[in-house]
């Protein structure tokens, strides 16, 4: 009997009770694009589409040991990292993580939740800048996180994210994925890559659908789960914003709850 191995790839962020985002939607992107899962849980959330309820932070021992537990056991090949909460839980994981340079970690800077909630205590982005961004391969904030992070106002046009993509460019990652989806004026949704070679503009046509839950994370697990496979950054950014792509054109089959839906992850597996 032939073996079959798969690359492994580590998410380490909160729990979303609904499934459309946070750890479930990253253990379901890596299964969809073939590859296995493993997870460090930061908080657990009590929320559905239309809210979320209350928050509950784990304590810090228990997610140093599921951090070290994975690592010392399974050949990590590409680490997300989302929801952290506060900056305890931000330095936490920077100094589990400091010894893994070797490995790409994508950062999706989760601050708000779809339905507004914040999810990042407003004293923890300074934390989130200076010890964790640093030490990523690649960081992947919407417009609004792009704002809290320069310090400036939302971009509110594609000269403005141009803008915001340099400002992003000095805070120490290797790259950075601007995401444009709150552009709301425009029927075009444009995306910023840049990396110390250039910058890359992905274009794609605004899907109308109130069923985006989970696209932020989703996005940033599916680039993971590419370069757990071995892509280079740009083909791996590209190849996730086209299976997202789909996945919010299919999402309005699956009809999970009354407020904000998820995507449907698995849109090439469930004929």
């Amino acid at each position: 009997m032939t073996i079959q191995t798969f690359p492994i790839a580590l998410t380490i962020a909160g729990s979303d009770s609904g499934g459309g985002a946070g750890i479930q939607a990253d253990l379901k992107t890596f299964s969809a694009l073939g590859v296995y899962g493993s997870s460090v849980i930061t908080a657990i959330t009590a929320q559905n589409t239309c809210e979320v309820r209350s928050i509950h932070s784990v304590p810090i021992d228990i997610i140093e040991d599921q951090i070290r537990c994975v690592l010392e056991d399974l050949s990590i090949a590409a680490i997300k990292i989302g929801m952290m909460g506060d900056e305890a839980t931000i330095t936490a994981i920077a100094q589990c993580l400091s010894n893994t340079t070797q490995i790409p970690i994508v950062l999706d800077p989760v601050m708000v939740s779809k339905t507004g909630k914040m999810l990042l205590a407003s004293d923890a982005t300074q934390a989130l800048m200076h010890q964790l961004i640093p030490q990523t391969t690649l960081i992947t904030p919407n417009l609004p996180e792009a704002a809290v992070l320069c310090q400036k106002s939302e971009a509110q046009s594609l000269d403005d994210m141009y803008t915001t993509l340099d400002q992003l460019m000095g805070l120490g990652s290797q790259a950075v994925l601007l995401k444009g989806g709150h552009l709301a004026s425009s029927d075009r949704c444009f995306d910023l890559l840049g990396t110390p070679s250039g910058i890359h503009r992905f274009e794609s046509t605004r899907i109308k659908t109130q069923n985006t839950h989970g696209t932020g994370c989703s996005m940033a697990s599916a680039i993971t789960a590419n370069l757990a496979k071995g892509f280079p950054l740009e083909q791996a950014v590209e190849s996730a914003k086209n299976w997202l792509t789909q996945a919010i054109e299919q999402a309005n089959r699956l009809n999970v709850g009354r407020g904000f839906g998820p995507v449907h992850h698995f849109h090439n597996l469930w004929l």
